[in-house]
């Protein structure tokens, strides 16, 4: 038996887009001679639907697509993703759902079992659990389908679920395991998938193929990745990350194993690729083509400069530099030759004519007061000002660039700096951003095909926002290598005051540090999405109340 994997870039809602490609794959997988190909999880609308799964012509299109695959089915066997209607009136409305078509018709349908409801996922909102498992019989053999999460509680481990659904199929002696997915990415979640399919693997001495979506859905990413492990629970293949692919393997080579095929796995290489697959798709799958955002000379704007014209071109990259009264001239200079070296199209706006209004307009309110943060913020929201006027008359979507360390700590300005259609660091902390800057700069990229595109000062001078005389970060922050290793702790490890200083941070910083966090709520409610690459974003995936007293 010739079974092929299909790893698509899906588009939520995008009916036509998604059948042309799956049938495109369906040829393909037909001209290599393979009998059985698998598409991800929700592959006819995309994952994750969310409330477009709440309209009934929502449902109706999925169906239409499941019966358009049909048609194709004759000599090929097609397992494919789709919700289906629960038609028992009580519990929830839809099942999440494999199908088994061949011969024209649906010859079976696996659901979906174990739910997940953490971190970025709602399933439970949706869908009803399966409690019916059966094999499907298929050229001889038995296959076991699973979808995603159901091969997340090997031997009832996981606390959240009660049931393991392969557990239940195996009295039927499957032959092999089929799991259909829709696995985010995060930059350590490849090998935790690798693990838990081996574990399986290792479970039931049968081999699995496991196809995952791939592609960016706003602020998700899907990675790719599909597995395909021998009985021996070692990798036969692993397919490649960030980019559309079709497989075929046959059964009987993978059944005797003795193979090892991995993608490397390198921290900022994934999550390099992820941000600019992450901006190519926001822009494609909603019909943009053109971004724009501030160039201020400091690091973060400079990756982010970088990343968007590695997902657009250098023709669809447009940055504004914006000096005030404060900004250095090698700041300018910087932002200058870094455009120059990208070959994107730069302007220069000074906003001092403009602060000088302001000024002068709340003279009178402010007059015998200090200068201090109300002042900078003007700054920052006369450059966002600016650069939202740029996107509105020229179709350019703004592009945010704050890290995940300032955005954790509040220190950035709403309406200002933190403008966007889309916060491309918003996941990535300052002391990741240095790495990579070093990975950018190790590879040939821009106009000139240079490397070393991002200028030396940028990188070395130390991050200030420039608002006021002589600025660092480090007036109003701890320094960055001191503070990501905290706020890590916290956002990604869930580590409590009390456990933070167990470990050694310094009880008056952490009680800062949590502090500028926790009050800060109210600014990320409204911060532009944020590209997941770590195990705990900003957005969906972290959903904290503004008013909460917890550790502030």
């Amino acid at each position: 038996m010739r079974i092929a994997l299909s790893q698509l870039n899906l588009h939520i809602g995008n009916f036509e887009g998604n059948l042309a490609k799956m049938l495109s794959a369906v040829e393909a997988a037909k001209a290599q001679n393979a009998d059985l190909i698998c598409f991800p999880e929700l592959a006819v609308c995309g994952y994750p639907p969310r409330d477009f799964l709440e309209f009934d012509d929502f449902i109706k299109r999925c169906q239409a697509s499941i019966e358009a695959l049909c048609e194709v089915s004759h000599d090929l066997a097609i397992v494919v993703g789709a919700p289906t209607r629960n038609p028992v009136l009580a519990g929830k409305d839809l099942y999440n759902s494999a199908y088994f078509l061949y011969q024209g018709s649906i010859q079976a349908v696996q659901h979906k079992a174990l739910l997940p409801t953490y971190d970025i996922f709602d399933e439970y909102r949706y869908f009803e659990p399966a409690t019916e498992f059966k094999t499907v019989s298929f050229k001889g053999k038995k296959i076991a389908i699973s979808i995603c999460e159901d091969i997340w509680n090997l031997g009832n481990e996981n606390p959240l679920y009660t049931i393991c659904p392969l557990d239940e199929m195996m009295p039927e002696k499957p032959d092999f395991i089929l799991n259909i997915s829709a696995s985010p990415f995060n930059y350590a979640h490849a090998n935790t998938r690798i693990h838990t399919v081996k574990a399986n693997v290792n479970q039931y001495k049968i081999p699995m193929f496991y196809t995952n979506m791939v592609g960016g859905q706003t602020d998700v990413i899907f990675d790719g990745g599909s597995l395909v492990v021998s009985p021996d629970g070692m990798v036969f293949d692993e397919m490649p990350y960030f980019e559309e692919c079709l497989k075929v393997y046959e059964l009987d080579e993978v059944m005797k194993g003795g193979r090892q095929q991995e993608q490397p796995k390198d921290k900022i290489r994934l999550i390099h690729d992820a941000l600019v697959l992450g901006i190519r798709d926001y822009f494609q799958k909603l019909g943009f083509s053109k971004a724009i955002l501030g160039l201020s000379g400091g690091i973060d704007s400079a990756v982010t400069a970088v990343l968007a014209t590695e997902a657009l071109g250098h023709d669809n990259v447009r940055v504004l530099l914006m000096p005030s009264q404060f900004s250095s001239d090698h700041s300018v200079k910087d932002a200058k030759d870094l455009a120059e070296n990208l070959g994107i199209h730069y302007d220069i706006v000074a906003i001092k004519p403009m602060y000088d209004a302001f000024e002068v307009a709340l003279h009178q309110q402010f007059e015998g007061l200090a200068f201090n943060v109300t002042e900078e913020n003007i700054q920052a929201r006369v450059r966002g000002t600016l650069l939202m006027a740029m996107s509105n008359k020229f179709g350019n979507i703004l592009l945010n660039t704050t890290n995940k360390s300032e955005m954790s700590v509040g220190y950035g300005t709403l309406y200002g700096d933190m403008c966007g259609g889309l916060a491309v660091l918003g996941d990535v902390y300052k002391t990741e951003i240095y790495e990579l800057v070093k990975y950018i700069n190790s590879y040939p990229i821009g106009k000139q095909q240079m490397v070393g595109v991002i200028p030396q000062n940028s990188i070395v001078k130390p991050p200030s926002a420039e608002l006021r005389p002589g600025q660092k970060d480090t007036d109003s922050l701890p320094p960055y290598e001191v503070l990501d290793p905290l706020l890590y702790q916290y956002i990604e490890c869930r580590k409590g005051p009390s456990e933070l200083i167990e470990m050694g941070f310094e009880e008056a910083l952490v009680k800062r540090v949590l502090r500028m966090v926790n009050i800060n709520e109210f600014k990320r409610e409204q911060a532009a999405p944020v590209i997941r690459v770590s195990s705990k974003a900003f957005g969906m995936g972290r959903r904290l109340p503004i008013v909460g007293k917890y550790l502030s």
